[in-house]
Protein backbone atom coordinates (compact mmCIF):
# COMPACT_ATOMS: atom_id res chain seq x y z
CA UNK A 1 0.00 0.00 0.00
CA UNK A 2 1.60 3.09 -0.94
CA UNK A 3 1.58 6.42 1.82
CA UNK A 4 -1.51 8.30 1.70
CA UNK A 5 -0.29 11.83 -0.37
CA UNK A 6 -0.81 14.20 1.63
CA UNK A 7 -1.04 18.31 0.85
CA UNK A 8 -0.20 22.00 2.54
CA UNK A 9 -3.19 24.63 1.91
CA UNK A 10 -1.28 27.61 2.92
CA UNK A 11 1.90 27.67 5.42
CA UNK A 12 2.12 24.54 7.28
CA UNK A 13 -1.44 23.79 6.92
CA UNK A 14 -1.00 19.67 6.04
CA UNK A 15 -4.05 17.29 5.43
CA UNK A 16 -4.72 14.10 4.12
CA UNK A 17 -5.96 14.40 -0.04
CA UNK A 18 -8.63 12.25 1.04
CA UNK A 19 -11.20 13.84 3.76
CA UNK A 20 -13.30 11.48 5.94
CA UNK A 21 -16.45 12.94 4.90
CA UNK A 22 -18.89 13.28 7.96
CA UNK A 23 -22.58 14.27 5.58
CA UNK A 24 -23.51 10.95 5.71
CA UNK A 25 -23.55 10.17 9.45
CA UNK A 26 -26.03 13.36 9.63
CA UNK A 27 -29.59 12.58 9.57
CA UNK A 28 -31.74 11.72 6.47
CA UNK A 29 -29.23 8.51 5.72
CA UNK A 30 -30.00 6.49 8.48
CA UNK A 31 -29.45 5.06 12.59
CA UNK A 32 -25.67 5.58 13.55
CA UNK A 33 -24.00 3.68 15.90
CA UNK A 34 -22.65 5.90 17.78
CA UNK A 35 -19.61 3.85 19.45
CA UNK A 36 -19.41 2.15 16.03
CA UNK A 37 -18.39 5.77 14.40
CA UNK A 38 -15.86 6.96 17.11
CA UNK A 39 -13.95 3.49 16.69
CA UNK A 40 -14.13 3.88 12.81
CA UNK A 41 -12.67 7.58 13.12
CA UNK A 42 -9.19 5.73 15.04
CA UNK A 43 -9.22 3.52 11.99
CA UNK A 44 -9.28 6.04 9.49
CA UNK A 45 -7.32 7.81 11.38
CA UNK A 46 -4.58 5.44 11.83
CA UNK A 47 -5.01 4.90 7.71
CA UNK A 48 -3.73 8.09 7.00
CA UNK A 49 -6.97 10.18 6.50
CA UNK A 50 -6.67 12.31 8.74
CA UNK A 51 -8.77 15.33 7.70
CA UNK A 52 -12.42 15.44 8.91
CA UNK A 53 -15.48 17.58 6.96
CA UNK A 54 -18.38 17.90 8.90
CA UNK A 55 -20.91 21.21 9.62
CA UNK A 56 -22.84 22.97 12.20
CA UNK A 57 -25.80 21.94 10.36
CA UNK A 58 -24.93 18.26 9.83
CA UNK A 59 -26.98 16.80 13.21
CA UNK A 60 -24.77 14.96 15.87
CA UNK A 61 -21.35 15.10 13.61
CA UNK A 62 -19.08 17.46 15.36
CA UNK A 63 -20.52 15.71 18.64
CA UNK A 64 -19.10 12.58 17.23
CA UNK A 65 -15.70 14.38 16.60
CA UNK A 66 -15.75 15.89 20.13
CA UNK A 67 -16.83 12.10 21.60
CA UNK A 68 -13.44 11.11 19.63
CA UNK A 69 -10.98 13.46 20.68
CA UNK A 70 -12.30 12.59 24.44
CA UNK A 71 -11.96 9.20 24.00
CA UNK A 72 -8.49 10.05 22.23
CA UNK A 73 -7.35 11.78 25.10
CA UNK A 74 -8.45 9.32 27.65
CA UNK A 75 -6.70 6.74 25.94
CA UNK A 76 -2.79 8.71 25.81
CA UNK A 77 -3.37 8.68 22.04
CA UNK A 78 -2.59 12.48 21.42
CA UNK A 79 0.07 11.19 18.50
CA UNK A 80 -3.20 11.24 16.82
CA UNK A 81 -4.61 14.08 18.04
CA UNK A 82 -1.68 16.46 16.90
CA UNK A 83 -2.61 15.37 13.07
CA UNK A 84 -6.00 15.61 13.16
CA UNK A 85 -7.29 18.57 10.89
CA UNK A 86 -11.47 19.33 11.36
CA UNK A 87 -12.90 21.26 8.61
CA UNK A 88 -16.80 22.22 9.68
CA UNK A 89 -19.18 24.73 8.44
CA UNK A 90 -20.93 28.35 9.38
CA UNK A 91 -24.24 27.75 7.72
CA UNK A 92 -26.78 30.31 9.09
CA UNK A 93 -30.47 29.20 7.99
CA UNK A 94 -32.20 30.46 5.56
CA UNK A 95 -34.97 32.08 7.88
CA UNK A 96 -32.59 34.20 9.64
CA UNK A 97 -30.25 35.57 6.88
CA UNK A 98 -32.20 39.11 6.77
CA UNK A 99 -31.71 39.08 11.21
CA UNK A 100 -29.11 37.35 11.94
CA UNK A 101 -26.15 39.43 14.09
CA UNK A 102 -22.97 39.03 14.53
CA UNK A 103 -23.66 37.86 18.48
CA UNK A 104 -25.45 34.88 16.22
CA UNK A 105 -22.72 33.50 14.46
CA UNK A 106 -20.23 33.83 17.26
CA UNK A 107 -22.88 31.78 18.99
CA UNK A 108 -22.70 29.14 16.25
CA UNK A 109 -18.90 29.47 16.66
CA UNK A 110 -18.99 28.61 20.15
CA UNK A 111 -21.19 25.94 20.12
CA UNK A 112 -18.85 24.48 17.13
CA UNK A 113 -15.83 25.04 19.74
CA UNK A 114 -18.25 23.02 22.23
CA UNK A 115 -19.15 20.17 20.43
CA UNK A 116 -16.10 19.85 18.58
CA UNK A 117 -14.20 19.90 21.90
CA UNK A 118 -11.47 22.22 20.69
CA UNK A 119 -10.13 25.45 21.19
CA UNK A 120 -9.92 26.88 17.80
CA UNK A 121 -11.54 25.41 14.66
CA UNK A 122 -8.95 24.51 11.93
CA UNK A 123 -11.22 25.51 8.84
CA UNK A 124 -14.65 27.00 8.83
CA UNK A 125 -16.03 26.65 5.63
CA UNK A 126 -19.06 29.64 4.95
CA UNK A 127 -22.35 29.14 3.17
CA UNK A 128 -25.13 31.54 2.73
CA UNK A 129 -28.16 30.17 1.10
CA UNK A 130 -29.90 33.46 -0.49
CA UNK A 131 -27.40 35.23 -2.51
CA UNK A 132 -31.12 37.81 -2.97
CA UNK A 133 -30.04 38.56 1.01
CA UNK A 134 -26.97 40.64 0.19
CA UNK A 135 -25.31 40.28 3.71
CA UNK A 136 -22.81 37.57 3.21
CA UNK A 137 -19.96 40.27 2.64
CA UNK A 138 -20.90 41.39 5.95
CA UNK A 139 -21.05 38.71 7.53
CA UNK A 140 -17.98 37.43 6.36
CA UNK A 141 -16.08 40.00 7.93
CA UNK A 142 -17.52 38.99 11.37
CA UNK A 143 -15.96 35.62 10.47
CA UNK A 144 -12.72 37.26 9.50
CA UNK A 145 -12.84 38.90 13.24
CA UNK A 146 -13.59 35.26 14.77
CA UNK A 147 -10.46 34.48 12.73
CA UNK A 148 -8.31 37.74 14.36
CA UNK A 149 -9.86 36.63 17.62
CA UNK A 150 -8.04 32.91 17.77
CA UNK A 151 -11.33 31.54 17.11
CA UNK A 152 -10.62 29.95 13.62
CA UNK A 153 -7.41 28.96 12.52
CA UNK A 154 -8.39 29.44 8.23
CA UNK A 155 -11.49 30.38 6.94
CA UNK A 156 -13.03 29.22 3.79
CA UNK A 157 -16.40 29.07 1.79
CA UNK A 158 -18.69 26.11 0.71
CA UNK A 159 -20.79 25.93 -2.49
CA UNK A 160 -20.24 30.19 -3.65
CA UNK A 161 -20.08 30.51 -7.29
CA UNK A 162 -17.29 31.94 -9.38
CA UNK A 163 -18.96 36.38 -9.10
CA UNK A 164 -19.85 35.60 -5.30
CA UNK A 165 -15.93 34.27 -4.91
CA UNK A 166 -14.63 37.39 -6.90
CA UNK A 167 -16.45 39.57 -4.25
CA UNK A 168 -15.57 38.19 -0.77
CA UNK A 169 -11.79 38.22 -2.44
CA UNK A 170 -12.54 41.89 -3.45
CA UNK A 171 -14.06 42.59 0.13
CA UNK A 172 -10.76 41.21 1.91
CA UNK A 173 -12.03 37.37 2.87
CA UNK A 174 -9.00 35.55 3.21
CA UNK A 175 -10.01 31.85 1.73
CA UNK A 176 -7.58 29.32 1.78
CA UNK A 177 -10.32 26.45 0.28
CA UNK A 178 -13.00 26.26 -1.17
CA UNK A 179 -15.55 23.38 -0.99
CA UNK A 180 -17.63 22.35 -3.73
CA UNK A 181 -19.59 19.56 -6.05
CA UNK A 182 -16.98 18.21 -8.47
CA UNK A 183 -16.74 15.04 -10.05
CA UNK A 184 -17.06 13.07 -12.97
CA UNK A 185 -20.30 13.79 -13.73
CA UNK A 186 -20.42 17.13 -12.43
CA UNK A 187 -17.99 19.19 -14.11
CA UNK A 188 -19.27 22.61 -13.76
CA UNK A 189 -16.12 23.76 -11.91
CA UNK A 190 -14.29 24.14 -15.02
CA UNK A 191 -16.47 26.65 -16.51
CA UNK A 192 -15.16 29.63 -13.74
CA UNK A 193 -13.82 28.97 -10.54
CA UNK A 194 -11.12 26.57 -11.40
CA UNK A 195 -9.36 29.24 -12.75
CA UNK A 196 -10.22 31.93 -10.49
CA UNK A 197 -8.84 29.52 -7.57
CA UNK A 198 -6.06 28.91 -9.13
CA UNK A 199 -5.13 32.63 -9.46
CA UNK A 200 -5.54 33.05 -5.87
CA UNK A 201 -4.16 30.07 -4.58
CA UNK A 202 -7.59 28.93 -3.10
CA UNK A 203 -7.35 25.17 -3.04
CA UNK A 204 -10.34 22.93 -4.04
CA UNK A 205 -12.05 20.77 -1.38
CA UNK A 206 -14.36 17.77 -3.64
CA UNK A 207 -17.31 16.48 -2.79
CA UNK A 208 -19.32 14.11 -4.84
CA UNK A 209 -16.86 11.99 -6.44
CA UNK A 210 -18.19 8.81 -6.29
CA UNK A 211 -21.59 10.65 -6.92
CA UNK A 212 -23.62 9.17 -3.33
CA UNK A 213 -22.17 5.57 -4.65
CA UNK A 214 -23.57 6.10 -7.99
CA UNK A 215 -20.21 5.99 -9.41
CA UNK A 216 -19.55 2.25 -8.57
CA UNK A 217 -19.42 -0.97 -9.54
CA UNK A 218 -22.82 -1.43 -7.88
CA UNK A 219 -25.03 0.68 -10.26
CA UNK A 220 -23.17 -0.92 -13.41
CA UNK A 221 -25.23 -2.38 -15.82
CA UNK A 222 -28.52 -1.67 -13.23
CA UNK A 223 -32.07 -0.65 -14.86
CA UNK A 224 -32.58 2.91 -13.81
CA UNK A 225 -34.42 3.62 -10.08
CA UNK A 226 -37.27 4.65 -10.06
CA UNK A 227 -39.60 6.15 -7.17
CA UNK A 228 -38.30 7.02 -3.65
CA UNK A 229 -34.17 5.64 -3.43
CA UNK A 230 -32.16 5.14 -0.23
CA UNK A 231 -31.20 7.89 0.97
CA UNK A 232 -30.89 11.78 0.37
CA UNK A 233 -27.62 11.91 -1.15
CA UNK A 234 -28.29 9.44 -4.21
CA UNK A 235 -32.20 11.64 -4.71
CA UNK A 236 -29.12 14.63 -5.00
CA UNK A 237 -26.92 12.73 -7.29
CA UNK A 238 -30.02 10.99 -9.53
CA UNK A 239 -30.51 14.41 -10.74
CA UNK A 240 -27.25 15.26 -11.87
CA UNK A 241 -27.17 12.16 -13.88
CA UNK A 242 -30.56 13.68 -15.43
CA UNK A 243 -28.75 16.23 -16.39
CA UNK A 244 -25.54 15.00 -18.28
CA UNK A 245 -27.86 13.16 -20.09
CA UNK A 246 -29.59 10.47 -18.39
CA UNK A 247 -29.10 6.69 -17.37
CA UNK A 248 -27.81 5.43 -20.53
CA UNK A 249 -25.19 8.07 -21.22
CA UNK A 250 -24.33 6.97 -17.22
CA UNK A 251 -23.81 3.58 -18.00
CA UNK A 252 -21.55 4.76 -20.88
CA UNK A 253 -19.36 6.25 -18.52
CA UNK A 254 -19.78 2.97 -16.62
CA UNK A 255 -18.50 0.75 -18.39
CA UNK A 256 -15.56 2.89 -19.58
CA UNK A 257 -14.14 3.08 -16.33
CA UNK A 258 -14.81 -0.80 -15.45
CA UNK A 259 -12.35 -1.37 -18.64
CA UNK A 260 -10.12 1.17 -17.10
CA UNK A 261 -10.53 -0.16 -13.14
CA UNK A 262 -9.62 -4.04 -14.82
CA UNK A 263 -6.64 -2.60 -16.10
CA UNK A 264 -5.12 -1.48 -13.16
CA UNK A 265 -7.08 -4.08 -10.71
CA UNK A 266 -9.43 -2.10 -9.28
CA UNK A 267 -12.76 -0.85 -9.10
CA UNK A 268 -15.11 2.23 -10.67
CA UNK A 269 -15.05 4.12 -7.89
CA UNK A 270 -11.20 4.46 -6.83
CA UNK A 271 -10.88 5.54 -10.71
CA UNK A 272 -13.32 8.46 -10.57
CA UNK A 273 -11.74 9.55 -6.98
CA UNK A 274 -8.58 9.22 -8.67
CA UNK A 275 -9.08 10.98 -11.85
CA UNK A 276 -10.33 13.78 -9.53
CA UNK A 277 -7.20 14.10 -7.07
CA UNK A 278 -5.21 14.88 -10.67
CA UNK A 279 -7.66 17.81 -11.77
CA UNK A 280 -6.08 21.11 -11.53
CA UNK A 281 -6.44 22.87 -7.96
CA UNK A 282 -7.63 19.74 -6.71
CA UNK A 283 -6.39 19.60 -3.34
CA UNK A 284 -8.31 16.95 -1.52
CA UNK A 285 -11.66 14.84 -2.36
CA UNK A 286 -14.04 14.01 0.74
CA UNK A 287 -15.66 10.97 0.72
CA UNK A 288 -18.31 10.22 3.19
CA UNK A 289 -19.13 6.48 3.68
CA UNK A 290 -21.24 5.75 7.17
CA UNK A 291 -19.33 2.66 8.22
CA UNK A 292 -15.64 1.83 7.27
CA UNK A 293 -16.11 -1.10 5.23
CA UNK A 294 -14.18 0.99 2.11
CA UNK A 295 -11.46 2.49 3.95
CA UNK A 296 -9.03 -0.19 2.72
CA UNK A 297 -10.06 0.52 -1.02
CA UNK A 298 -9.78 4.35 -0.03
CA UNK A 299 -6.26 3.60 1.70
CA UNK A 300 -5.56 1.91 -1.89
CA UNK A 301 -6.37 5.27 -4.46
CA UNK A 302 -3.06 6.80 -4.65
CA UNK A 303 -1.68 3.08 -5.47
CA UNK A 304 -3.45 3.98 -8.65
CA UNK A 305 -1.37 5.24 -11.76
CA UNK A 306 -3.68 6.74 -14.69
CA UNK A 307 -1.90 6.90 -17.95
CA UNK A 308 -2.28 9.73 -20.67
CA UNK A 309 -4.52 7.10 -22.29
CA UNK A 310 -6.74 6.24 -19.33
CA UNK A 311 -7.20 10.14 -18.80
CA UNK A 312 -7.59 11.14 -22.86
CA UNK A 313 -10.29 8.20 -22.99
CA UNK A 314 -11.67 9.68 -20.12
CA UNK A 315 -12.12 13.11 -21.49
CA UNK A 316 -13.68 11.59 -25.01
CA UNK A 317 -16.60 10.39 -23.32
CA UNK A 318 -17.03 13.26 -20.64
CA UNK A 319 -16.99 15.23 -23.98
CA UNK A 320 -20.24 13.50 -25.20
CA UNK A 321 -22.08 14.42 -21.70
CA UNK A 322 -24.04 17.13 -20.92
CA UNK A 323 -22.64 19.90 -18.44
CA UNK A 324 -24.73 20.90 -15.71
CA UNK A 325 -26.10 24.59 -16.51
CA UNK A 326 -24.84 27.07 -14.65
CA UNK A 327 -22.25 28.15 -12.27
CA UNK A 328 -21.15 26.15 -9.05
CA UNK A 329 -24.37 25.52 -6.85
CA UNK A 330 -26.31 27.84 -9.35
CA UNK A 331 -29.31 25.12 -9.87
CA UNK A 332 -29.55 24.05 -6.57
CA UNK A 333 -29.75 27.66 -5.02
CA UNK A 334 -33.27 27.43 -7.16
CA UNK A 335 -35.64 26.76 -4.21
CA UNK A 336 -38.60 25.97 -6.68
CA UNK A 337 -36.92 23.62 -8.89
CA UNK A 338 -35.69 20.15 -8.78
CA UNK A 339 -32.87 20.69 -7.20
CA UNK A 340 -33.45 23.22 -4.19
CA UNK A 341 -36.79 21.38 -3.29
CA UNK A 342 -34.90 18.51 -1.75
CA UNK A 343 -32.74 20.73 0.50
CA UNK A 344 -33.12 21.43 4.23
CA UNK A 345 -32.45 25.31 4.99
CA UNK A 346 -32.98 25.98 8.85
CA UNK A 347 -31.29 23.09 10.59
CA UNK A 348 -28.63 25.75 12.99
CA UNK A 349 -31.24 25.72 15.86
CA UNK A 350 -29.52 25.80 18.99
Amino acid sequence: MSDMERATMGDGYAISRIIKGGWHLAGGHGKIDEAQAVREMYAYMEAGITAFDCADIYTGVEDLIGAFRRDAKANGRTDLLDRLKVHTKCVPDLDKLATIQKRDVEATIDRSLKRLDAERLDLVQFHWWDLGVPRYLEVASWLSEMQAAGKIDRLGTTNYNTDCMIALDGAGFDMTSIQLQYSLIDRRPRKRIVDFCAAKNINLLCYGTVAGGFLSDKWLGVDEPTGALENRSLTKYKLIIEDIGGWDVFQSLLRLLRDIADKHDTDIASIAMRAMLLEPQVTAIIVGVRHDGHLGRHARVFDIALDDDDLARIEAELDRHDVVAGDVYDVERDRHGRHGRIMKYNLNEA
